[in-house]
């Protein structure tokens, strides 16, 4: 299954849960007024079931749901490096408006069938209608929060939202990680002759492909400094299946399906090298006005030098002993020991191994 396709299931069930949850918290806070609205339009006693309201709340969450999957997936994929961010959230309002009367009216007319009185759904009625307007205005409010929610996902990472909310790393925390340290080969030649606006693009577009396998490896990414990312585990989700060994070798799958175009477009193809260690390490919050999640310890700076020695050896991912004695499988890659290496400003000696595939 291609990355686009997952992505769009990903965004299409969270945006089905929640609007369904956004809509059944919208009936039940309007249920009990909603009886006497509807007196306006009979003398009669309606005695309205809650589970008739309840069911159109779910339609309405469901309906909402699956269209805002697939225009926000649109935009995102095909209309957000074109169009500003101001035209992209006008053109986005308009199209929800419109889908908020079609839907609206609809259940009106199927909501006068069950309970057999006349409701507003002429042409234009949504204009004076406060029952309307009440509900855009909630879609409104729901949709600042989802869409905030996603931000900071893409911020901190799947996940590390809900334990900043919870105040999990408030206080220093020790967990133990897998780090990898991705880094472009050959990225000073390449800038040189591509300039730096078109390396910048270039740098871009290769973040964009590695985003798209990180989802199929539980990977996160810790941080993007400069033409070099930082990618992490917990151990559990890590050594799974090899996802962080794995997660390099389809990387560099996904950068040759793309050869073609990176050839046209920059006359270079991509090529990076990694260092992959584990270990325990401290993750606390940090500063207040730009607050960031960090990492503090040993493991970063050993990461960060089994990487550096990728070009000593003509090796494309190195890994260190600890990574190696929980990979499974080990048949299924080609290791080589590079020996029991004294890294720079390092006590200890790592053995270093590079694995290929």
């Amino acid at each position: 299954m291609s990355n686009r396709i997952l992505s769009f299931f990903k965004l299409f069930f969270s945006s089905l849960l929640y609007w369904l949850l956004a809509f059944m918290f919208f009936v039940a806070i309007r249920y009990n007024g909603l009886v006497d609205e509807l007196a306006v339009y009979t003398d009669e006693d309606l005695g309205l079931p809650i589970l008739a309201f309840y069911s159109y709340g779910i339609i309405l969450g469901l309906v909402l749901g699956v269209f805002y999957a697939i225009i926000e997936y649109l935009f995102d994929e095909f209309l957000s490096k074109k169009l500003s961010l101001g035209v992209s959230l006008i053109a986005k309002s308009f199209i929800y408006l419109i889908l908020i009367i079609i839907v609206l009216s609809l259940m009106s007319f199927r909501i006068e069938e069950h309970i057999d009185i006349d409701l507003p759904n002429d042409r234009g009625w949504w204009r004076t209608d406060p029952f309307f307007w009440n509900t855009v205005i909630y879609f409104i409010t729901a949709s600042i929060v989802f869409s905030l929610i996603r931000i900071a996902n893409d911020k901190f990472g799947r996940g590390m939202f809900i334990n900043i909310l919870l105040g999990k790393y408030r206080k220093p925390r020790e967990e133990e990680r897998i780090l990898m340290f991705l880094d472009l080969k050959d990225s000073t030649k390449i800038a040189e002759q591509i300039g730096h606006i078109r390396y910048s693009k270039f740098i871009q577009d290769c973040f964009r492909d590695l985003n798209g396998v990180l989802n199929k490896h539980d990977a996160e990414v810790y941080q993007y400094v400069g033409d070099e990312a930082v990618v992490t585990w917990t151990d559990k989700k890590g050594f799974k299946n090899n996802n962080c060994v794995n997660l390099f070798f389809a990387f560099r799958d996904q950068l040759k399906k793309r050869h073609q175009y990176y050839m046209s477009n920059f006359g270079f193809e991509p090529i990076f090298k990694a260092g992959i260690h584990y270990g325990k390490l401290m993750i606390a919050e940090v500063g207040t006005v730009k607050k960031e999640v960090a990492y503090h310890g040993d493991v970063i700076n050993t990461a960060s030098r089994i990487q550096s020695l990728c070009n000593t050896y003509e090796a494309s991912l190195l890994i260190s002993e600890t990574i190696l004695k929980n990979l499974k499988f080990k048949t299924q890659f080609t290791i080589d020991s590079k020996g029991i290496i004294q890294l720079k400003g390092k006590e200890k000696s790592v053995e270093v191994f590079s694995i290929s595939k």
